[in-house]
């Protein structure tokens, strides 16, 4: 057991008050330390939220530029590309040129929810400016449209004249029936 304060002699009471001022100044200086140490973790943890909450900002952005290119994509689809025969013999005869033939191609599925329909088409001497207000005609008309192939070869002996043999693919939503129901038992 201890003795009290009072029953010690000087020497150890002076060894109990410099261990007591050494306590109470590292106690004192351990409590501002620690309060330190709790304050940067704080701050550490804030600064996590702060980056997470700016990614979350920065993403939103790029999910809504991700969204409206869907949203573009499937408008694009809501449009029923037309016979494309008789599109593409409309458009052309819109920039004054003739088509000479046109040949369909056989449907291609498109994993199960998407068709593509083929037509080549050929244009008899053709000028390039025709050809091009064609090829972006096409391009703009809102319809899932897109030019496949594209072959143009020059006519001897004649300035600006080609002929030009274009395929033309056009993309259908396949619309798929919804699943039979089950016939209702009637007792």
């Amino acid at each position: 057991m201890s003795r009290p304060l009072l029953q010690m002699n000087p020497r150890e009471r002076r060894l109990v008050g410099i261990l007591s001022v050494a306590a109470a100044f590292l106690l004192i200086c351990a409590v501002p330390f620690g309060l330190e140490v709790f304050v940067q973790s704080a701050r550490a943890d804030n600064e996590e939220l702060r980056q997470a909450l700016a990614d979350v900002q920065d993403a939103r952005g790029r999910v809504r530029d991700r969204q409206q290119r869907k949203d573009a994509i499937a408008a694009r689809y809501e449009h029923k590309a037309p016979s494309l025969a008789g599109y593409l013999e409309q458009t052309a005869r819109a920039q004054k040129l003739e088509v000479t033939d046109s040949t369909p191609l056989p449907d291609v599925p498109h994993g199960k929810r998407y068709s593509e329909h083929g037509t080549n088409i050929h244009l008899k001497k053709a000028g390039l400016f025709p050809v091009t207000k064609f090829l972006e005609a096409i391009e703009k008309s809102g319809y899932p449209v897109v030019v496949s192939r594209l072959n143009v070869r020059k006519r001897s002996g004649e300035s600006d004249s080609y002929d030009v043999e274009v395929g033309v693919s056009s993309f259908d939503k396949v619309e798929t029936p919804p699943p039979p129901s089950a016939p209702e038992n009637k007792p």
